[in-house]
């Protein structure tokens, strides 16, 4: 079967890439591992994640405020068989909504390994181990990553585990050990530590989420130490063993003092992998870097082999679900000959503890290490009245903008909603609007996002209305 475009991976770069590439009229063929679409993000990552956090933090809120609204419960339990049901039912209906998706834009979907047999054949290699080809005037590489661990670390998907299985556990730990304090560790540890699991996380850097703007970090580990999370920062992991039902983590401290913990579980969040095994790539003269085994693309995403683009998780940048969909369109639009464009710069990140952090733009650090002269408005969500009436009192709204244009250089916000809220940021920032501007606009009252008309307000003039 011959294709314009031929997509290997359907998580959420691959399956935009490939409704993208239908809906120009390109004819669109995207192969698929597993048996459901969506990738990690919709099978396990973004979306079974998401619907644990809710569910553990319905069951964390009955235990700890609802008494406060005047909700009286007793005897409340975790019912994990109906909690992971749930979640599994979330998945089906997103990876389903994949499939529909691919029906009515009239793409081919084939389940099973790709790999290249040359630069325009693909290899697809069935579970029962049958294989069929297809050729492609173009390949899009959409594979994603996949958890990578410690050298002297051995996975056993039992006791010590990764995010995979971590989404899938049949029992609440009643002591999980984290090692890695970024997003996903975090995200997965609020989930068990809200029903009910001691948590202790082990991060080698000197603060949590350290990618994002300090302040963030430093609130966040604030809220979560108040909600019992216990951390080992600036800590180095040596070893994990397991002996039964106990993992033992030993790891030095700063100052190369010997510690020892022990739990039931150990999850291992020290980051992705590209995934690029089983590609064929050497087949096509396509080596990968070094460092995470991510491919070398152009500023349009095209390896050096003509015709045949990668994106999402496999080059350069983030690994982001919604940093992958924009590579999918930007791909399937040069193909036909558009000029679309991306700015990595506003591509926003979240992390979906709650309470929410989420950012865009430029950190302060970043901007002192470049030299940029810039100045600070925040503003406390203790302060919002919609706050206040919903509970939500931890975190802040800050705004970066440059000393003499006011342009708004970065936004960095950890509070209720702050993952929907970020998206005022973005489009702030996408028309280059300076602080004074968004603190002239109307913002509906009482509502979270006040906090970031406030916080410009403080970057403007030193003038925010209630504090």
């Amino acid at each position: 079967m011959q294709y314009d475009v031929i997509v290997i991976g359907s998580g959420p770069g691959g399956y935009v890439a490939a409704i993208r590439c239908a809906q120009l009229g390109l004819k669109t063929a995207c192969i698929e591992k597993y048996a459901t679409y969506g990738g990690t993000c919709l099978n396990v990552g973004c979306i079974p994640s998401k619907a644990l956090l809710d569910s553990s933090e319905h069951f964390y809120n009955a235990g700890h405020a609802f008494a406060t609204h005047g909700i009286n419960l007793k005897d409340l339990k975790v019912d994990m068989a109906q909690m992971m049901k749930r979640k599994v039912d979330v998945v089906a209906k997103n990876t389903g909504g994949i499939s529909f998706l691919f029906k009515k834009n009239k793409i081919d979907g084939y389940q099973g390994m790709g790999s290249f047999k040359d630069k325009n054949t693909i290899i697809i290699t069935k579970a029962d181990g049958t294989t069929q080809e297809i050729t492609g005037t173009n390949i899009i590489i959409a594979t994603g990553s996949k958890p990578s661990s410690l050298p002297f670390i051995k996975i056993d998907k039992k006791r010590i585990i990764t995010s995979t299985e971590a989404l899938s556990l049949t029992e609440v730990p009643k002591h999980l050990i984290l090692i890695g304090g970024g997003v996903i560790g975090l995200e997965l540890g609020s989930v068990y530590q809200r029903l009910g699991a001691k948590v202790s996380v082990i991060e080698f850097m000197d603060g949590i989420i350290p990618t994002m703007d300090k302040s963030l970090g430093k609130e966040l580990q604030k809220v979560l130490q108040k909600q019992g999370m216990e951390f080992y920062l600036g800590h180095k992991v040596t070893g994990a063993t397991v002996k039964g039902k106990e993992v033992t983590v030993t790891f030095d401290s700063p100052t190369s003092e010997k510690k020892e913990l022990k739990g039931d579980y150990c999850l291992v969040a020290v980051g992705r992998v590209a995934y690029t095994d089983s590609l064929g790539l050497d087949k096509i003269g396509l080596t990968v870097e070094e460092r995470g085994r991510k491919i070398t693309v152009d500023e349009h995403m095209q390896t050096s082999v003509k015709g045949v683009y990668a994106i999402g998780d496999v080059i350069r940048g983030a690994m982001l679900a919604h940093k992958a969909e924009d590579e999918g369109t930007y791909v399937a639009e040069t193909i036909v000959g558009q000029k679309p464009h991306i700015n990595y710069n506003l591509i926003p990140g979240v992390v979906y503890t709650w309470p929410e952090v989420a950012a865009v733009g430029q950190t302060e650090e970043q901007l002192k290490e470049k030299g940029v002269k810039y100045k600070v408005g925040s503003f406390p969500f203790r302060a919002s009245g919609r706050a206040v009436a919903s509970g939500d009192l931890d975190g802040f709204v800050k705004v970066l903008a440059d000393e003499k244009t006011d342009e708004i250089l970065g936004v960095h916000m950890i509070g209720p909603r702050a993952a929907d809220m970020i998206a005022e940021a973005v489009v702030a920032m996408e028309y280059r609007a300076s602080a004074e501007d968004i603190s002239r606009m109307s913002h509906a009252h009482p509502t979270y996002t006040e906090a970031m008309r406030e916080a410009c307000l403080a970057a403007t003039a030193n003038r925010p209305i209630h504090i």
